[in-house]
């Protein structure tokens, strides 16, 4: 591994609802816990970059291989569902001893993390930030990649990619990130993407939203197809106690496309998250 793909994180792996999980832990113990649950082909090492962050901030940060990518076990087809990753969830919380953990989520992670708190902690989870969660669904537009797309880039990542290959992809992103996605993409399962991808158009992200208690922010990016601003004005509509915020100049991936901006956003809220009150 060259020097510029070094990871912070130390390697762990747990049981966890019937399946070995590899995770990446950063940070201290005793501090905070924090859970970061990545999106649908973003195994752990690809948010490497904000794991070690938000580990500065003063959190123990630990970022799952999410089922069916990285060094995580592969599901069989079907156990690909909303309610599988939530009970995943659950099980890396307890094995691990997470104690009241702020569960950050992006994308597909974001979709899990509120699935989570409805499913498995209702009364007590520790605060969400979601990052631009799929809000496609039943009824709803469909979600804005399609599903050649993801396996466009999966096959390419198995023939063999590079940076210059993932920034057609992603023009945006930082030289490292860039690096990280070509080097570990390959590791996701296609039927994990493909099943993944089929549920963001089946499973209605609103109706966990709308079950949500505790404390909750919906982080998005002001140019997101995923969480347009017609959607993000039904989310506030539907859940006017809990904040939308935006971040300037992004796109889906907020913190890939602008890190600096996204911290300047979400800082705030994980410092107030930092008080043991909270």
């Amino acid at each position: 591994m060259t020097t510029s793909l070094d990871i912070a994180g130390t390697s762990v792996t747990v049981r966890a609802n019937g399946l070995r999980h590899r995770v990446l832990r950063y940070g201290r113990e005793g501090d905070r816990d924090l859970l970061l649950v990545p999106g649908i082909t973003s195994p752990a090492v690809c948010a490497d970059f904000l794991a070690a962050r938000l580990a500065a901030l003063g959190y123990r940060v630990t970022v799952p291989d999410v089922r069916g990518r990285g060094e995580s076990d592969r599901a069989p087809s079907g156990a690909y569902r909303l309610a599988d990753y939530a009970a995943d969830v659950a099980g890396l919380v307890d094995g691990l001893d997470l104690r009241m953990p702020v569960l950050v989520g992006h994308s597909m992670g974001a979709r899990i993390a509120a699935a989570y708190a409805v499913l498995h902690a209702p009364d007590d989870h520790g605060p969400l930030l979601l990052v631009d969660p799929p809000t496609s669904g039943p009824g709803r537009a469909p979600y804005p990649t399609g599903r050649q797309a993801f396996l466009d880039q999966l096959h390419q990542a198995r023939r063999g990619t590079d940076a210059d290959g993932v920034r057609a992809f992603y023009p945006r992103w930082p030289e490292r990130e860039l690096e990280m996605r070509a080097r570990f993409l390959a590791t996701c399962d296609e039927t994990a993407v493909v099943e993944t991808h089929e549920g963001f158009e089946t499973e209605d992200f609103f109706d966990y939203w709308t079950a949500l208690r505790g404390t909750v922010v919906l982080v998005r990016g002001a140019d997101s197809p995923v969480v347009p601003d017609d959607t993000a004005e039904e989310l506030r509509r539907t859940r006017p106690d809990l904040p939308v915020l935006a971040v300037p100049g992004t796109g889906h991936m907020v913190p890939w496309d602008d890190l600096t901006g996204f911290l300047t956003v979400v800082r705030p809220h994980l410092l107030s998250f930092l008080d043991p009150q909270e």
